[in-house]
């Protein structure tokens, strides 16, 4: 997937008269790209496009103009894209009240260990990003990629249409699936004929 490009990027001032109307469509394609994996922890599966709009909030809240900052922000946010035969995502795991999310984020510890992408009979091993594992407590925002190699955009579609994919936690306090199907199956198809 291509990287988000500066020549992309809109000044703060052209962002905010266009904000209005690209916000409403940016809530909806973050809403189809979104997987509820158990009761506590969501998958934003990311693209160019919920990229370009991190990005561009980013500046927007930060009031970052300088071009060294923008490029900051792109470094950051191209991370998040998927390279050749893998999906990305980032991973949420939200619980409502402050003690029991703090309780919580120490027992799940080695939680990246036990994520992985079902593809019919296959089983993808996530990949985490290794500055965000401790050995005290696991960080609520996680950055997860899973390498499906063999398995292209047409066979993706196919296990997914039959109900045979998904992500799975089997973390032994945490075990969890979250069925890829309808609007998010065929966003993630396409992002792998991208690749």
């Amino acid at each position: 997937m291509k990287a988000v490009q500066r020549s992309q990027i809109l000044s703060l001032e052209q962002y905010d008269k266009l904000r209005p109307l690209l916000r409403p469509l940016f809530i909806a394609e973050k809403d189809r790209r979104r997987l509820a994996v158990g009761e506590h922890v969501t998958l934003l599966f990311e693209n160019a496009q919920t990229v370009w709009y991190q990005v561009q909030e980013m500046l927007r809240s930060e009031h970052i103009a300088a071009e060294e900052g923008i490029a900051h922000e792109l470094d950051t946010y191209n991370e998040l894209l998927p390279g050749p035969n893998e999906l990305a995502a980032t991973m949420l795991i939200e619980f409502v009240d402050p003690a029991q999310r703090d309780e919580n984020l120490r027992r799940l510890v080695g939680l990246e260990s036990h994520i992985n992408l079902v593809i019919g009979e296959r089983r993808h091993k996530a990949r985490v990003d290794l500055r965000q594992v401790s050995t005290e407590r696991v960080s609520s925002v996680q950055f997860v990629r899973f390498g499906v190699g063999g398995i292209d955009a047409q066979e993706f579609a196919a296990k997914a249409e039959q109900g045979r994919v998904a992500v799975e936690i089997t973390h032994p306090l945490m075990q969890v699936q979250g069925r890829i199907e309808g609007a998010l199956a065929r966003s993630l198809a396409e992002d792998l004929s991208q690749n």
